[in-house]
């Protein structure tokens, strides 16, 4: 009886692995899955009335100064509080810190405020973003702590 060398037989035995794996493939890809959907509805942007609660107020300020700060508005106090404004908040209940410091310097950051019923919409913007929060009524009345700046434009 005669053996074959080994390698022939290591030969023969791709050659069959690569024939049977050949049959196996026709050419085509298989189809994607369609892209799924989970069924979630857009959620509308929030509005602003003179019914709406607090954090229906409160979502619209953020959406209002948020869009205003990206769309590249200026991020001083009487911009943000003419946007807000614009915006259907009354200017008689707000209040603003001022854009400069005590010696003429920008201040690094701004605060602003919305008196809504019993609550505050307070919000501050600077070099950091955005950030904004609702806090209670001070016992002055007011909701910013400090020295404010008159709004009379």
């Amino acid at each position: 009886m005669t053996r074959l060398p080994l390698v022939a037989l290591r030969a023969g035995a791709v050659v069959l692995v690569a024939a049977a794996l050949a049959g196996c493939t026709s050419g085509e890809t298989a189809p994607s899955p369609a892209p799924t959907t989970d069924g979630a509805t857009p959620v509308p942007d929030p509005t602003l009335t003179a019914d709406s609660t607090t954090d229906e107020a409160k979502a619209f300020f953020d959406m209002t100064v948020s869009r205003h700060l990206d769309g590249g508005g200026a991020g001083d106090g009487r911009t943000i509080v003419d946007t807000l404004t614009a915006a259907g908040f009354d200017k008689a209940a707000m209040q603003v810190t001022p854009d400069s410091t005590s010696i003429g310097r920008a201040a690094d950051t701004v605060q602003f405020s919305v008196l809504w019923g019993s609550d505050c919409l307070v919000g501050q913007t600077g070099a950091t973003g955005f950030a904004s929060e609702v806090a209670p009524v001070l016992g002055t009345g007011s909701c910013l702590v400090g020295t404010t700046r008159t709004i009379d434009w």
